[in-house]
């Protein structure tokens, strides 16, 4: 079982990367210019609308909710990546400046999947997504809070691991609607 979840994981960063790669071609590294919180907030505009259309149970935008959790991977690891870089002030950078950070906190985020899937037994798999969707949206307003008490925890973790455990979950998402196929 690990293993298949660890291929399908693969699978599934690795269509993200791909999409990543593509956007730093065409649109260079303009989101270096935004803060932490409107990273987050980009985040909270995908979950807010896969909420919304399982709410609903139809949309009218006809992008799929799979590009919405694509979509908070990567941002989740732009903000990953700012974190590693908050004293490089540089607007611009190249892909392959990029992709080592990338990698480092796509391996570190997996590495923690691993874990939690052993003493948790993957219990992701009986999960809904509905129930998934919800706790990124959790995790968002957690991370907004630990934002607005300027980054000061007393015993939570910090906002690495939130940005970490959503990723994950988006992950879960996605295999669970078959995005890696």
């Amino acid at each position: 079982m690990k293993t298949q979840t660890v291929s399908e994981y693969n699978q599934v960063i690795a269509l993200c990367k791909e999409l990543f790669k593509k956007k730093t071609i065409d649109y260079g590294t303009a989101w270096r210019i935004l803060r932490l919180p409107s990273i987050t907030d980009q985040i909270f505009i995908k979950a807010q609308r896969i909420r919304s259309i399982q709410d609903k149970g139809n949309q009218k935008v006809n992008d799929p909710i799979s590009d919405e959790f694509v979509g908070i991977i990567n941002y989740c690891l732009i903000a990953l990546i700012q974190i590693s870089m908050l004293e490089d002030k540089r607007l611009e950078l190249s892909y392959e400046e990029l992709e080592p950070l990338y990698d480092q906190w796509v391996n570190a985020t997996r590495g923690l999947l691993e874990n939690k899937n052993h003493d948790y037994g993957e219990a992701w798999r009986d999960m809904r997504v509905s129930s998934m969707t919800d706790i990124i949206l959790m995790k968002l307003y957690r991370v907004k809070q630990i934002e607005d008490n300027q980054g000061h925890t007393i015993v939570s973790e910090g906002i690495e691991a939130n940005y970490q455990d959503m990723i994950n979950y988006a992950v879960f998402c996605l295999i669970k609607l078959e995005y890696h196929a």
